[in-house]
């Protein structure tokens, strides 16, 4: 039992010293198509053009310092003070967020009307898709 949990530490270690997220992999085709039937598109815009909307926009959130975009008027208090504690959206920070938002920030306008992405595979679609509207 004690080598199981060995390897299982270290191969956990090993995925994120190569970059690599601890969540599992996901696939960006997949995760548009979340992205556009799970309400996502229905408050945040991605790609070239894209606009801020009841959400922000969300190009390049990957990485991006949380409540940051300058021309979203509508942040919450909570996201606010997130931002200005330097809370930066990882991989890992995405996927708690859109699982649960009301566990993180229940004042803000997505914990009110969005419930959270229960199935882990679609979260790390839904990221995989983001990553790649850096526009």
């Amino acid at each position: 039992m004690r080598k199981i949990l060995g390897v299982a530490v270290a191969s956990a270690a090993a995925l994120m010293a190569l970059g690599g997220s601890a969540f599992g992999a996901g696939d960006a085709a997949k995760g548009k198509e979340v992205f556009t039937t799970a309400l996502c598109a229905t408050c945040h815009q991605v790609g070239p053009g894209a606009k801020n909307g009841v959400g922000p926009e969300l190009n390049g959130i990957v990485g991006r310092k949380a409540a940051s975009v300058a021309d979203y008027p509508s942040y919450s208090a909570g996201m606010k003070k997130l931002g200005a504690e330097g809370f930066v959206w990882t991989e890992e920070n995405i996927d708690k967020w859109i699982a649960n938002p009301k566990a993180m920030i229940p004042d803000s306008l997505m914990s009110l009307t969005f419930q959270g992405l229960p199935d882990a595979q679609q979260r790390a679609d839904v990221i995989a898709y983001l990553k790649t509207q850096t526009q």
